[in-house]
């Protein structure tokens, strides 16, 4: 049997491999769903999921240290400046 990584907790190379793809597929219809979605508000929280993903995705290719920066970043900082922005800029139009 052939290792991805030899830890404690190993893992076959097989999998790994359709955890990578799983993941890729799944940032690849995040991204689209942020692109395409109309609403800001919606558009936000979408944006929200992806940075999430992107977090699972640099766990998946074991950089912790990333993927929590990016879930920070990704997941609740810019989802926050954004809201933030989006109410701001409504009660100027109104």
């Amino acid at each position: 049997m052939t290792l991805a990584v030899n830890t404690p907790y190993t893992v076959p190379i097989a999998f790994m491999q359709a955890l990578q793809v799983t993941v890729l597929i799944l940032i690849a219809a995040g991204a689209t769903a942020v692109v395409l979605t109309r609403r800001h508000v919606h558009q936000v929280l979408l944006l929200s999921a992806y940075g999430m993903l992107l977090a699972v995705l640099f766990l998946v290719y074991q950089a912790p240290d990333v993927a929590l920066s990016a879930l920070t970043v990704g997941a609740v900082a810019l989802p926050i400046i954004l809201l933030l922005t989006l109410a701001k800029t409504r009660k100027r139009e109104e």
